[in-house]
């Protein structure tokens, strides 16, 4: 009888380890995260290899495993060019597995590469593609956008401006997809709070002379003078505007992308006055401060919000497959969406029906030379901004949120 029982036991036992091994599924028993970036070009600095060690930075914090098998971070260089960074898309789901892409700096490569993840029914997480688009025509079930996109920063930057007395404006806009969707973002912004927008000119990304199109803004007139760019553009820009006396004369430069790393390089002593508004600062808080503390000394500079980014969602990532029992992608996707995001980088957040990521932002000021107290101490917060005032509704472009 005794033995009878025990034999009972036995297979109950292995029944349950049995069905505990089926609900907790890994294809490839490897979770592979690769993170596509620009390594070597003019936004190598705030994603790069700094993102690359933050996304390992979240995998050694886990534990390295997740439902017992291993994690692994590989990493790519697209160059910013779109057919090179869906090439490597295509090539990482197709062939080596790859279960998640992160990063992925400029809206026209990430836009291809969510081309990619929709076809192969694989997850990607933007954090350095801007474009509002992103989550409105274009939305995937397979594709969030974690850190930011044009619509927040115009909010945040052009509405506080314009309140300040700010009210005639002139864009100085990358042409390509990102700095059209900047620029459209926010003259809506400018002309909805009682400004206008005077004109625009659109240098190519990383053009080596702005002078010409620093000048054509000068003599607009315009009380502010919009940098709808990100890096290398809109700090050489600044930087131009300086030389040029535009400050001197009167206007005012407002950055609608502008990151920590774009400040230490520019200085603070032509940056002071800038405001811009931010997804995350190092030096916010206690949290924020531990976590950057660690990143700097792998990195020996402060993060960007795009990379503190990336560690929060391959850790929120990898929190949802462990509480799935899987990595299927549309299961651990909803898992995303129904857990709250609150960690070092994100307050308040939660990623939506759309899959965009909404948290609070802030909006900051770059400090004059002789109010930083210690290396990197370059913002004044001046306002919280609530992220469902800075990233507004769900888009109804979006079908997958009509759903």
């Amino acid at each position: 009888m005794f033995a009878r029982n025990l034999s009972r036991l036995g297979i109950l036992a292995a029944a349950m380890l049995a069905s505990t091994a089926a609900l907790a599924q890994v294809s490839d028993d490897l979770v592979k995260i690769g993170v596509l970036t620009d390594m070597n070009g003019p936004a190598s600095t705030p994603t790069g290899q700094g993102s690359v060690t933050a996304a390992q930075m979240a995998v050694d914090d886990f534990g390295g495993k997740v439902l017992g098998k291993p994690i692994s971070i590989i990493y790519g260089d697209h160059q910013l060019k779109p057919d090179i960074g869906g090439g490597i898309a295509r090539r990482w789901y197709d062939v080596d597995q790859v279960d998640l892409i992160v990063d992925v700096p400029v809206s026209a490569v990430g836009l291809a590469v969510q081309n990619i993840a929709n076809e192969k029914k694989k997850l990607f997480i933007a954090h350095s593609t801007g474009t509002a688009d992103f989550h409105g025509k274009y939305c995937s079930p397979y594709a969030m956008q974690w850190v930011f996109d044009t619509r927040a920063l115009a909010v945040g930057t052009a509405q506080a401006v314009v309140k300040r007395g700010g009210d005639s404006w002139f864009f100085i806009t990358d042409d390509y997809a990102f700095g059209h969707s900047l620029e459209r973002d926010a003259s809506s912004v400018v002309t909805a709070n009682g400004g206008k927008v005077l004109g625009s000119v659109r240098p190519p990304l990383a053009t080596p002379d702005l002078s010409s199109f620093v000048l054509q803004a000068q003599a607009s007139k315009a009380k502010i003078i919009g940098i709808a760019a990100g890096p290398p553009n809109n700090m050489n820009e600044i930087k131009t505007g300086a030389e040029f006396g535009v400050f001197k004369g009167g206007q005012q430069m407002a950055a609608l992308l502008a990151l920590i790393t774009d400040i230490h390089s520019l200085g603070l002593p032509a940056a002071q006055g800038l405001l811009l508004t931010t997804s995350f600062y190092w030096d916010m808080d206690d949290k924020t401060r531990e976590w950057s503390k660690r990143y700097f000394a792998k990195m020996n500079r402060m993060p960007t919000m795009w990379q503190a980014g990336v560690y929060s969602s391959v850790m929120h990532y990898l929190k949802a497959i462990e509480e799935t029992g899987t990595d299927e992608p549309l299961k651990v996707a909803a898992k995303m969406r129904e857990k709250p995001i609150e960690d070092f980088f994100s307050r308040n957040g939660k990623l939506r029906e759309d899959n965009l990521m909404v948290h609070d932002l802030w909006l900051v000021q770059v400090k004059k030379p002789e109010e930083s107290k210690y290396p990197w101490d370059y913002y004044t917060i001046l306002a919280k901004i609530p992220g469902d005032e800075a990233f507004g509704p769900v888009d109804p472009a979006c079908a997958m949120a009509k759903k």
